[in-house]
């Protein structure tokens, strides 16, 4: 069970890595930023403003 959760967690990470560069900010940085926070990461890229 501990490995589905791992790719989950990856997967979304690269989600957001993904979302970060559609609004012009770093992918690599928001991808860990994204490994450590998770979903909290996505809401925060979803409430930033485009650069």
């Amino acid at each position: 069970m501990g490995n589905e959760y791992v790719v989950g967690w990856g997967t979304l990470a690269l989600i957001n890595a993904g979302l970060a560069q559609g609004k012009n900010r770093s992918g690599l940085n928001w991808f860990l930023i994204s490994l450590l926070l998770g979903p909290l990461a996505t809401l925060l890229l979803l409430f930033a403003e485009k650069r």
